[in-house]
């Protein structure tokens, strides 16, 4: 019996090495461990672990919410008290608690904002966004698109937090940074910019903190 050859190629090899790469990842494999639907989970908790962000009772908004790592540790953060609304372009599996929702939408359509604030039980106090762009691997297109969505998840957020709200979201490194961190400064009180341990070493992502919504 011959022996078929396996052929390499490159596109399987890229998989393959991504594959290799995530089994070897300790949060990937906590994560999976710790049933959380994926390891960015990990990021939310060590940045509200810090800064104390959100609590028990909270009503919160979550941007980007798909797979729904973050709505879990929002969950079980706010407890049965709380609140927990998660919204993302994809259909979200139900986590299965009664005080968790999920809507298929987009924070760049004018119409969310209505949408969100026709759900929630009252104003958010607090918001979180990991909404990303798909990457093409062009720098400059990539950060102008990740500001540009952290931008509208603020607007977002103006609109629907409390007074002494919170504000947590992705950005990516580049020179259109620091024009939207004094954005930032002029509807919180105090803003920090953090890299979350669980954040790969390689990533450019970063995280953003706005405390304390002045209205």
């Amino acid at each position: 019996m011959r022996c078929r050859r396996l052929t390499h190629h490159p596109v399987n090899n890229i998989l393959v090495s991504e594959w290799l790469r995530r089994k070897r990842d300790y949060y990937y494999r906590k994560a999976k461990k710790e049933s959380y639907r994926s390891r960015s989970a990990y990021k939310l908790l060590q940045a509200i672990n810090r800064y104390r962000f959100v609590e028990l009772g909270d009503v919160v908004v979550d941007l980007g919410a798909a797979p729904g790592g973050w709505l879990q540790v929002l969950r079980k953060i706010v407890g049965e008290e709380g609140y927990v609304l998660g919204v993302d372009i994809k259909e979200i599996k139900p986590l299965g608690y009664s005080n968790v929702f999920t809507i298929v939408g987009d924070v760049t359509d004018p119409s969310i904002v209505g949408r969100i604030k026709a759900i929630l039980p009252r104003p958010a106090d607090v918001v979180v966004s990991d909404v990303s762009p798909n990457v093409s691997g062009i720098w400059e297109l990539d950060h102008a698109r990740q500001i540009e969505l952290a931008k509208k998840s603020l607007d977002i957020a103006c609109s629907t937090l409390t007074d002494q709200g919170n504000f947590f979201a992705k950005v990516f490194q580049g020179d259109m940074l620091r024009d939207f961190i004094e954005q930032v400064k002029r509807y919180f009180s105090e803003v920090r910019l953090i890299k979350p341990k669980a954040s790969r070493p390689e990533s450019a992502e970063l995280y953003l903190i706005g405390l304390r919504y002045k209205g």
